[in-house]
């Protein structure tokens, strides 16, 4: 079957202001689109990603502002990682200390140069020093931002999850998104799936009896895979329910995506989005992200909408993650 790739990671966050800040000055990502969590309109849903808000760049937020803090476990998607170009670890390194963002050593993994950190809400995060981000450039990172293309982050590396037991959540992976396994590095087995670009990559590690993730700010709520099409959506479904027993949700209209969603065995939240018909049905490509976008069934609402959501300032100062709201204990 066509390997499926990532289409996005979506996690909760606390300030709607310090997230914007967060990933569009500091990181600079591009913010793709600016709209509301459907199934709850007085929350925002920020879209970063590269300069299209392609499939497999994109890292989307439900900011709530009094929400508690949350704690990675298991049951959880663990890390989200972005790629970068090999030379560019040293630029980010030093941003970082510049900007007091929480980070940790610089580690080897599956031979890679990996720089894990946090953002504000304890989120963790990590970029990947990968030789496949290197000629990708002008052609898709977004340098709207003072960050040089050839620095400029480009598009998630992948994930890791953290399951109890490996075996289940592994089996999904390679079954219904063509996922193989790839190597294994200690306890981390390394999933990929060839032919998609970024977001090509799930490292799995099974964690028997740990601490289970507790949802709130700073972890991820679902972790969304590609489907090129609705028939290739329905193809997915249909091998879920018949060779894993799972049933998923009725399709979801998500206005730049249609979306089905499960629980794996491992209780993490999938979700299967198509790629069509993107951030461009509602806005141009050189505005995307700059008013508040609403689904029809919400545009009648606009007014009371706005006035619950809170304010935003394009012409704040950069921020820089707060270590006392950092990284929660684990």
């Amino acid at each position: 079957m066509q390997g499926s790739g990532i289409h996005h990671v979506t996690a909760i966050a606390g300030q709607a202001r310090r997230n914007l800040d967060f990933y569009t000055r500091v990181l600079g990502l591009r913010l793709v689109k600016k709209t509301v969590n459907y199934d709850d309109p007085g929350a925002y849903h920020f879209y970063y990603g590269d300069a299209e808000g392609s499939p497999g760049s994109l890292l989307t937020h439900f900011p709530l502002e009094h929400v508690n803090a949350g704690r990675s476990g298991v049951g959880a998607v663990h890390e989200t990682a972005f790629r970068v170009a090999a030379g560019a670890l040293g630029f980010w390194l030093h941003r970082f200390l510049e900007t007091g963002v929480v980070c940790e050593p610089v580690e080897k993994r599956f031979g890679d140069t990996v720089l894990p950190f946090h953002d504000p809400d304890g989120l963790r995060l990590a970029l990947v020093a990968s030789a496949e981000a290197g000629g990708r450039g002008d052609e898709g990172a977004w340098t709207g931002r003072p960050i040089a293309a050839d620095q400029a982050i480009q598009g998630l590396h992948g994930v890791t999850l953290l399951v109890a037991d490996a075996a289940p959540t592994a089996a999904i992976l390679t079954n219904v998104f063509g996922f193989r396994a790839e190597d294994r590095d200690g306890s981390l087995t390394r999933h990929r799936v060839e032919g998609v670009g970024p977001g090509s990559v799930v490292d799995l590690r099974g964690a028997g009896d740990f601490l289970k993730v507790r949802p709130g700010a700073g972890t991820v709520h679902h972790l969304a895979f590609r489907a090129a099409d609705d028939a290739a959506q329905a193809e997915m479904v249909q091998r879920l329910k018949t060779d894993h027993g799972i049933v998923t949700t009725e399709q979801k209209d998500r206005s730049y995506f249609r979306s089905v969603y499960f629980r794996e065995p491992g209780h993490i939240l999938f979700e299967i989005a198509t790629d069509a018909p993107g951030f461009t049905v509602d806005e141009e490509a050189a505005a995307l992200g700059r008013t508040l976008k609403l689904p029809a069934a919400l545009e009648g609402r606009r007014a009371d909408i706005e006035k619950r959501l809170p304010a935003l300032s394009d012409d704040q100062p950069a921020i820089s993650a707060d270590p006392a709201t950092g990284p929660s204990a684990d």
